[in-house]
């Protein structure tokens, strides 16, 4: 169909017709416990591309609709309360592009934007290291210069969608005597230049999304580097708000939806004393927590589709989500009792316990990814709380 652009309401109301209409279509061809694997992602991933739903908010000389904000933030709503799947490209589309669109020069718009828009090529963010972890600051992974551009040494672990990914979007010290966050840089590397290489890392779930990468004599040319020398830390700051804004919209939807499931659950099973009075209760603490995390993600998108940054307050939202969310899961597998043991991989006849499982495997890795808990305590207790550091 086609989806009008021209005013916020003629998008909105033409895109719900699109996304019930095409979701449907998506269910037919995978099953639930499906839509968190590659395939389904991958298919939903070019659905949006072909219906020109990635660019949303880019200038119209970029392919884009140059629609508000409130209407990118309303949409990624009304994906997420139908429960869509997440796509394959979300780390470009949420966090690079409006990177590049703040920060990069025109040749690079021009240059990376349309592949994330087309969909033809997919990005992975190559910011932790091998015992460094979520502390930015000691990213050892250097670039040298030489000739007309940089070549890259180094050692990325953790990355996400790495073995689909033809780009990354690195932090690299290009200052050899810098120390902490000063010196770094914001490099945009080429997975299929020479001496690039990614390894995948089996995950808990059976799944293999994080990778290695390894860089070694990796050639970056000058036109990759995103702002100037240096420059890396204050745009990737810059782009972590964003994964932290519009970005966690589908995953705050997502556990309001997962906590009325397990409340259903807790009815259905209807367990004995005295779990039902500790379940109940840890049930009621995780409601009110929600709540909070729905009001804090509601203030931090107003301040967004204003145009501010989600700031701080981003860090504190990460921070209650991926907590909240492990407790949860934890509950909805003891109220599963045996079928929580069947595992990941019983979807075929047992699609509510494959489901459940896997999202409880996967929350594991909740407070790790994106900054882990600590070093989120860790910002609070620097910049909201102006404690001293050490």
């Amino acid at each position: 169909m086609n989806i009008r652009d021209n005013t916020d309401g003629a998008f909105l109301a033409d895109v719900e017709q699109w996304l019930d209409a095409t979701l449907a279509r998506m269910r037919t061809r995978f099953a639930p416990h499906e839509w968190v694997h590659a395939e389904c992602r991958t298919a939903w991933n070019a659905e949006l591309c072909a219906a020109n739903l990635v660019a949303l908010d880019w200038p119209r000389e970029l392919g884009g609709r140059n629609l508000s904000t409130a209407a990118l933030i309303k949409f990624h709503e009304m994906c997420a309360v139908r429960r869509a799947p997440q796509p394959l490209n979300s780390i470009a589309h949420s966090i690079l592009a409006p990177t590049l669109l703040k920060f990069g020069t025109e040749e690079q718009k021009r240059s990376f934007l349309e592949g994330i828009r087309l969909g033809t090529e997919v990005w992975c963010q190559g910011y932790s290291e091998p015992g460094s972890g979520s502390d930015l600051a000691s990213v050892r992974t250097r670039a040298s210069r030489e000739g007309d551009g940089w070549v890259v040494n180094g050692h990325k672990v953790w990355t996400t969608q790495a073995h689909a990914a033809r780009w990354c979007f690195a932090l690299v010290r290009t200052d050899p005597d810098s120390r902490a966050h000063k010196g770094l840089s914001f490099m945009l590397v080429d997975l299929k230049a020479a001496g690039a290489r990614v390894e995948p890392i089996r995950q808990i779930t059976g799944e293999a999304d994080y990778n290695e990468v390894f860089l070694e004599q990796v050639h970056v040319p000058d036109g990759n580097l995103v702002g100037a020398p240096g420059d890396g830390w204050r745009i990737a700051m810059a782009a972590a708000e964003y994964e932290r804004g519009i970005y966690f919209l589908p995953r705050v939807i997502q556990l309001e939806a997962e906590l009325q499931e397990v409340e259903t659950l807790f009815e259905r099973a209807a367990p004995a004393e005295p779990a039902s009075t500790r379940l109940a209760a840890t049930l009621a603490t995780l409601s009110d927590t929600c709540f909070v995390i729905r009001c804090r993600v509601d203030a931090i998108l107003r301040r967004v589709a204003t145009g501010s940054t989600p700031g701080t307050d981003g860090t504190v939202l990460k921070l209650l989500w991926s907590e909240t969310r492990q407790a949860l899961q934890e509950i909805r597998m003891e109220l599963l009792g045996e079928a929580a043991m069947l595992g990941p991989d019983s979807g075929g006849r047992f699609s509510e316990a494959a489901v459940a499982t896997r999202e409880f495997l996967w929350s594991r890795a909740e407070t790790i990814v994106a900054g882990t808990s600590e070093i989120q305590r860790n910002i609070i207790a620097e910049r909201v709380l102006g404690l001293p550091k050490g």
